[in-house]
Parts: C-alpha cells; sequence; structure tokens
C-alpha cells in the first residue's frame, strides 16, 4: 500500500493503527514506524537500516527478553512491497 508518506504495509494485519513504512536508501532495506495513537513516534524516530534492527534482534535473542524485532520488521515484505513499485 502507499500513501502520502510513503510505501507501507502492517505488522500486525489485524490492526490498521499501525504501520510500517519501508524504502530503499543507499541499497539498504530501511523501516519507520507509524501509529495512529502514538504520531509522537514518527516525529522522534528516524529510518532504521534492517541491519540495523538485525543487531537489535541478536541482543533480544541473547538477553532472552522482549520480543523478537524481525517478527515486526519484516525484510521480506518490504523487498517485495519496494519490487512492485519499483
Amino acid at each position: 500500500m502507499k500513501d502520502s508518506q510513503g510505501i507501507y504495509y502492517y505488522p500486525n494485519p489485524a490492526d490498521k493503527r499501525v504501520r510500517m513504512y519501508v524504502r530503499e536508501s543507499f541499497g539498504q532495506v530501511e523501516f519507520r514506524l507509524w501509529n495512529r495513537e502514538h504520531p509522537e513516534i514518527w516525529e522522534r524516530h528516524d529510518w532504521i537500516p534492517y541491519a540495523d534492527i538485525e543487531a537489535a534482534a541478536a541482543e533480544y535473542k541473547k538477553r532472552g527478553a522482549g520480543a523478537d524485532p524481525l517478527v515486526m520488521y519484516d525484510v521480506n515484505v518490504a523487498k517485495r512491497l519496494l519490487a512492485d513499485e519499483g
């Protein structure tokens, strides 16, 4: 899907209040979260390269705490959406 902010998908298809925007920059897939109920998230957080998300996921796994970020930041979905738009 696409709107004025860019290309996005719903990380949880049952919750349309949260969108994950995707783009490609310098050959890397980047993500940015938007939440209707918390618009400050969009304002305070910039685009995140997938490599940084993978590093965070490795830390979560090491600590055995928190949710796996790779579930929400789906690089395969992002690449498919970007290819379809390209």
